[in-house]
């Protein structure tokens, strides 16, 4: 359609507007849920879309969420068909082979009628604390295929004409440990998206749905616009960098992530082809994944404020081959992709791009998520468990700045689980929870440094997997700055410490525990002290 043409008032408050429904649907999600993982970590994510799944408006959550978003939304609603919705229905899948990430991340889409016409879709996304699968939390790094994850949702009706489909619910939850939590958060995503889909009758009162659609399609051109002259700013130019994973979910070795970056004007191309294959083990990632990865490192290199809707990639070109590490096909495992491989797949873009556009490039930061799973059951409670969080670490040091230490960096943007919280919910005990000092590398900026913490199960017994990186390598520095210290993963048995591998699992007896400590940041530039 054509768009029309809203001034720069109208325009801005219309993206304001919308912006503030998605940021509504967030918070609704966040007070009202169940598990520490989502009120407490905040790891979901909401926005607004078309009827076509193009992306409108965004709430500022969670960058690998928010990125590959769109593609699931869209390949959802094409794969089930819009034209079968009708109002009161609610979609909910967690497929990754639609553009999703991993099976924890449930996402829940509600269409929006008006005078029986499909407006809009508000979707949600959310990580559960579990969904089945070989282990407690459904992080299994050793999956050799998806069955082994947990439950598997194509594009179905939770809900249908606003009545809740009680037997699917029912199916999906007798493969799940954590029922109650995970009924609970499912219903607050439900409840979330209800109260989008009422703000946005409350703007088609006044707006009225022509008014809406201009403003929607506006709002993309004006994105579209912005992100060109973005790029513009950046120096023409190609390069091409390799990073590796340190370990492939079954075996320590080096996956390779190859990237080839070109600036050709007001337009980006990014080429993921020469990348390694697919592996065994539950580090591949969906080319969702990728784009997301990409979408979020123009915003970094250029201008964080770009409007994240569907004008975002329009000038930008990503291409992956089919089969590959950032781009995997069934049945390949991927619990850990973007746990572990969408850090690495930024690594990749900023090296590449240090080499046309140094002045803009941070340095490495941790390079993992570094996720921690304990889970069970309580003999105390009655009740399975499932402890499920990531943890900062280093961010890389800029060109003008230290990074900062103990952070959450590049796709994940969730909070930690406060102690009390942890001792409260869970049969484990916090023994430390500190920064792990001078762990940043040295530099004229110093890159920050990562953080430690150290838990111990209080009772009973239980599985945990603990999956970070940079254990065996080192977050690079820039222009001289030195390597951020590598991570470690320690666990606390009764013959005594033993150091594990980068991506672990094993089980612990009351009183045995667990310790990660994460990756500081690379240093950027020559200390003053060197030169």
């Amino acid at each position: 359609m054509e768009t029309a043409a809203l001034n720069p008032v109208e325009l801005e408050i219309a993206r304001n507007r919308l912006e503030s429904i998605s940021e509504e649907v967030g918070t609704a999600l966040i007070q009202t849920s169940y598990s520490p993982n989502i009120k407490d970590r905040r790891d979901c994510s909401a926005g607004i879309y078309g009827p076509d799944g193009m992306l409108i408006s965004q709430a500022e959550h969670i960058p690998l969420h928010l990125g590959l978003m769109p593609t699931m939304i869209k390949n959802a609603l094409a794969t089930y068909g819009a034209d079968r919705l009708v109002e009161g229905d609610v979609l909910i899948t967690n497929n990754p082979y639609l553009g999703g990430s991993h099976l924890p991340d449930m996402c829940v889409i509600t269409p929006v009628f008006w005078q029986d016409e499909l407006i809009a879709v508000v979707a949600n996304m959310a990580h559960h604390v579990d969904v089945g699968g070989i282990t407690p939390g459904s992080m299994a790094t050793h999956a050799t295929e998806i069955f082994q994850e947990g439950v598997r949702v194509p594009p179905v009706k939770l809900f249908s004409q606003g009545t809740l489909r009680q037997e699917l619910l029912s199916v999906m939850l007798a493969n799940i440990r954590t029922q109650d939590k995970t009924r609970g958060d499912i219903m607050a995503q439900v409840a979330a998206n209800r109260l989008g889909e009422r703000r946005i009758h409350e703007l088609l009162e006044e707006w009225g749905a022509e008014r809406f659609a201009q403003s929607t399609h506006a709002l993309v051109g004006y994105a579209a616009r912005r992100t060109r002259a973005a790029i513009e700013q950046l120096p023409d130019g190609t390069g091409t960098f390799t990073d590796s994973l340190e370990h492939d979910g079954n075996q320590q070795r080096d996956v390779a992530i190859t990237v080839t970056v070109e600036v050709s004007g007001d337009e980006l191309f990014v080429d993921f082809i020469a990348t390694d294959d697919q592996v065994d083990g539950a580090v591949n990632c969906s080319w969702a994944v990728t784009e997301g990865c990409v979408a979020y490192v123009i915003k970094l290199l250029t201008d964080p404020t770009l409007p994240s809707n569907a004008g975002l990639m329009e000038p930008i070109s990503v291409t992956t081959r089919e089969g590959s590490l950032v781009a995997a096909k069934f049945p390949a495992p991927v619990a850990n992709g973007n746990i572990q491989t969408s850090q690495r797949i930024v690594d990749a873009l900023l090296g590449a791009f240090h080499e046309f556009a140094p002045e803009q490039v941070p340095a490495a930061s941790s390079g993992s998520m570094s996720i921690m799973t304990i889970g069970g059951f309580d003999e105390t409670t009655g009740q399975y468990f499932s402890y499920v969080e990531t943890y900062g670490g280093g961010q890389g040091a800029m060109p003008d700045q230290d990074g900062a230490s103990a952070i959450h960096t590049h796709m994940t943007n969730t909070r930690n689980t406060p102690c009390e919280v942890i001792e409260r919910e869970y049969p484990l005990r916090v023994e430390a929870y500190q920064i792990a000092e001078n762990t940043g590398g040295d530099g004229r900026y110093r890159g920050g440094d990562g953080l430690i913490r150290h838990l111990t199960l209080t009772r009973g017994k239980a599985q945990v997997v603990a999956g970070t990186s940079r254990v065996t390598t080192a977050p690079w520095g820039l222009a001289g700055g030195a390597d951020g210290k590598p991570g470690s993963v320690i666990r606390h048995g009764p013959d005594g410490d033993e150091h594990r591998e980068s991506m672990t699992r094993f089980e612990v007896q009351a009183g045995e525990g667990i310790t990660i400590q994460t990756a500081g940041g690379g240093g950027y530039g020559s200390s003053p002290a060197a030169e």
